[in-house]
This record gives C-alpha cells, structure tokens and sequence, in this order.
C-alpha cells in the first residue's frame, strides 16, 4: 500500500488509535535483561523519523501510552520531542510488555475518552497478533520496528473499543518507500 499523506481526519464522532511497535534495539549487551535492551543506532533514526511523518500527515497525538520496557519507553520519548510533548505525560502500562491480544484491547478500553488520538508503543509478537484482528483489508506477517498501524474507531467512547467499527487508515514503516 503506497504511503499516502493525510491531510486531516475528523475524529468529532470516532477516535484514532496508532498502535506503534517499538524501534530497532540493541542486542550488543548480552548481560542485559530483555527488558533492559536500549535502541540501537538505527533505532535512534528511525523514531523520531516516523514521527516527522505523522507530524506531515497532520495527525495530533493526544495521549502516548507505551510499555514501560527501555527500547519501548525510549521510542515513545522520541515521539514526544517530535510532538513538543513532555516525556512526562507518558502512560507506562506494564501489560503491554509481553502484551497479548487480550491486553491491547483492554488498555484501549480504559483510555481517557477525551483523548481522540492515542498512540500505543508495544512489542511483537502480540503487537502483529493485535492489529490483525483490527483490520480485514490489510493483514501483517511482521510488524516491523517503529511501524506504525493507524485505524479509526467509530464511537465516541473507548470502553465501546472491541466491538466499534474499525477502519483501517495506514500502515507505514521505516524502509517504506513512496
């Protein structure tokens, strides 16, 4: 699917949600925990890159929720800076560590309804697992580091998450070209 630019999306009756997976870690410490892994150099690049290109889609990011895990965490702060948004108002939630499908809607499900666009960092597996079951038009082998998947809710209400109608916006990744 070509990147496309998206001038504006009226969320007056929906709400947003850009489930973005984490950026490129490291692996070069080996005594490190899993949870403890930092970006790589590419990683660094590539995140606040991604979020140039939401700024340029003209999309607004009201609440950035992210796994508390160092690679996810630190992929959100870039976002932030993208955003001119403090990386205070980060929301670290600890099921989106090894988050399951399960998790991914029930944080969806208790976001603030007066966020109308919500950007959630997480890892895969569960991360391909989620956005899977979100969309019929598009379905992803791999989500790759510091993609994003963006849908449009229908509801006005994210406790109503699960069972609103999705549609499906974009899906864009670093080596994405066009």
């Amino acid at each position: 699917m070509p990147y496309k630019k998206i001038i504006s999306i009226d969320t007056s009756e929906s709400k947003i949600l850009l489930i973005i997976r984490h950026a490129k870690s490291s692996w070069e410490l080996g005594t490190l925990s899993d949870f403890d892994r930092p970006l790589n150099d590419r990683g660094k690049k590539d995140a606040p890159m991604m979020a140039k290109r939401l700024l340029d889609k003209k999309i607004k990011i009201d609440a950035f929720v992210s796994s508390p895990a160092k690679r996810a965490k630190k992929t959100a702060e870039f976002f932030c800076e993208e955003y001119s948004q403090s990386i205070d108002s980060i929301a670290f939630i600890a099921s989106l560590y090894h988050a399951g499908v399960d998790d991914f809607y029930a944080v969806a499900e208790q976001l603030d309804d007066r966020f109308n666009t919500v950007a959630i960092f997480s890892h895969n597996p569960g991360i391909t697992y989620f956005v899977n079951t979100l969309s019929d038009q598009l379905q992803i082998d791999d989500m790759p580091t510091c993609s994003i998947f963006a849908i449009k809710v229908q509801t006005k209400k994210w406790g109503e998450f699960k069972q609103a109608k999705k549609e499906f916006i974009f899906f864009d990744y670093p080596k994405k070209t066009g």
